[in-house]
């Protein structure tokens, strides 16, 4: 059944293909876009839909690491180019799934996977670096393919991203060498090889072999909406270079439509439309367009594509703020005019500039001041959370040993009593005997049994995401009749905010060296560098 509704998901995303690449002038396009992203929410839902369902799949404990494997594969292809964050964690994951595996084949692809995605983040240093460690020997055909195209990619971007005329080129060299690599890999006819050829097109700023190639992918019998958004915009850019802007610009329309209707947040084609309208003098779609395109770059974290928007939503949030000046500036002319016909509208013309000068002046202290104001809201909210929690923290231990405390209190009572009636009437081997019945012992693991129970009540998934840091064959399991284990306690003590070995050894009745020995050992069993450790148990979140 869970298979099935994303059998249908899949569908729903190919009906409405052909009426997008078939859409007619600019006005209908862009029309539809401004409807598709009245509907941007539904559209996300869809994708979220199907990525629960794979992720159920996924953590079911019947699923061995192979199926998990594919499964980790299916959801990185969901997230690749919706969530940076957590198509990067699903990488980790599968990864982790390859080495368990012991299969050195899917190591590698889970390298591809990852340098894609770092691509698309904007980190090319990873992305270089994670290229550089894959051995494309292990790969299969398709994949090689994949891996030959994702470095031209890589160096194609490089070379946008680095304006020095010095280095560019050799970059642009380079992705085009790749590019040749990649297209004698793939199966001639196929969405690949003609979207490397594309690729080529646009490097070489060859209009002719773009368009034609545009309209062989369109002919392709099971092209998907987000095949569809890449190769219009590719061609869209082809087109600018040509000194063809309203080609472009319908070419952008079917691309980012295609965007919003598969839920694609990694795109350029949304973002590159506001600054053709800014251009073409239209503010109102141009400030939507680069709000959304902010808005999917934030989402998705990609890096490169945040620093690029910034500046084109400066200068649109600027020009928008100079029409409002020249306004201003207008009524200001009218005014004067006005003070010509008469003294009395004079006297009204040097009010209303004094005042709009005045107005000016608070709207720039206002927008400060709420700017100031947000972000102490923010710091406010952060350390809100912190002290909620301290505070129930507290309460809860609070009270916890003022009612033990009181126990003990009524014990000593009983025993203060019990002693001294026997020591006065000198049945002194009673009252040694009284003495030797208190067990130590017995009543400090008494006293840590209740603070297992206090600390597993604030934090019932302690013990679950305290495992989640170990292999699976170092996980912490306990005994039936135990809630925690000592090694489990010195870190609840830690989480606690308790860091100071020898106070934690008083406290569990331990020398300091032996507690010492017990966090050494948890930190060498992590998947963690043992000095990030305790910052990640600290990081565990109360109820």
């Amino acid at each position: 059944m869970k298979l099935f509704l994303v059998f249908c998901g899949f569908l729903c995303s190919l009906l409405p293909l052909r009426a997008v690449a078939g859409a007619g002038t600019a006005d209908s396009l862009l029309t539809e876009l401004n409807q598709a992203l009245a509907h941007k929410k539904e559209y996300d839902g869809q994708r979220l839909n199907r990525i629960a369902v794979l992720t159920a799949d996924f953590v079911s404990s019947e699923a061995n690491d192979n199926t998990k494997f594919d499964l980790g594969l299916r959801i990185y292809e969901e997230y690749k180019a919706f969530k940076y964050d957590s198509a990067f964690a699903y990488c980790q994951k599968i990864t982790q799934l390859a080495a368990q595996l012991r299969s050195p084949e899917k190591i590698e692809v889970a390298k591809l996977k990852l340098a894609f995605v770092l691509l698309s983040s904007g980190l090319f240093k990873e992305t270089f670096e994670t290229l550089d460690s894959i051995d494309p020997r292990r790969l299969t055909a398709a994949d090689k393919q994949s891996f030959y195209f994702l470095l031209a990619r890589a160096y194609s971007d490089l070379g946008d991203f680095n304006q020095d005329q010095t280095y560019r080129p050799r970059y642009y060299a380079k992705a085009l060498a790749y590019a040749d690599t990649a297209v004698l890999l793939a199966r001639p006819g196929s969405y690949e090889y003609l979207s490397v050829q594309e690729f080529r097109a646009q490097k070489t700023n060859n209009l002719a072999a773009g368009a034609a190639v545009y309209q062989q992918i369109l002919q392709l019998p099971h092209l998907s909406l987000h095949q569809l958004a890449v190769s219009a915009s590719t061609t869209a850019y082809v087109y600018e270079l040509a000194g063809q802007p309203e080609k472009a610009f319908e070419l952008l329309l079917v691309s980012a439509i295609a965007d919003v209707k598969t839920a694609t947040k990694e795109t350029t084609a949304i973002f590159k439309l506001s600054d053709y309208c800014y251009r073409q003098g239209d503010l109102k779609n141009a400030y939507t367009f680069i709000k959304e395109a902010r808005e999917d770059a934030t989402f998705y974290k990609a890096r490169q594509r945040q620093i690029e928007i910034s500046h084109v939503s400066s200068i649109i949030e600027g020009q928008k703020i100079n029409i409002i000046e020249n306004q201003r500036k207008s009524l200001k002319t009218y005014a004067i005019i006005m003070t010509l016909l008469a003294s009395v509208v004079i006297g009204f013309a040097v009010v209303s500039v004094r005042q709009l000068r005045r107005l000016r002046k608070a709207d720039q202290l206002i927008f400060a001041a709420n700017r100031e104001l947000l972000e102490r809201n923010g710091e406010l909210r952060q350390l809100n959370s912190g002290l909620n929690e301290a505070n129930k923290i507290k309460e809860e231990y609070i009270g916890y040993y003022f009612h033990n405390n009181s126990q003990y209190i009524d014990k000593l009572e009983t025993l203060k009593k019990r002693v001294e009636a026997l020591l006065a009437s000198k049945q002194y081997a009673g009252a040694q005997k009284l003495v030797d019945a208190v067990n130590i012992k017995t009543e400090r693991n008494e006293l840590l049994k209740g603070f297992d129970s206090v600390f597993l009540r604030l934090f019932p998934n302690f013990i679950a995401q305290f495992n989640e840091l170990f292999r699976p064959e170092d996980c912490i399991a306990l005994p039936d009749d135990q809630l925690l284990t000592t090694e489990l306690r010195i870190f609840a003590l830690i989480r606690l905010g308790i860091a100071d070995s020898e106070q934690i050894s008083r406290m569990l009745g331990y020398s300091i060296n032996t507690i010492y020995t017990y966090k050494t050992r948890v930190k060498n069993r992590s998947l963690l560098p043992n000095e990030e450790f305790e910052a990640r148990v600290q990081a565990i979140q109360a109820v």
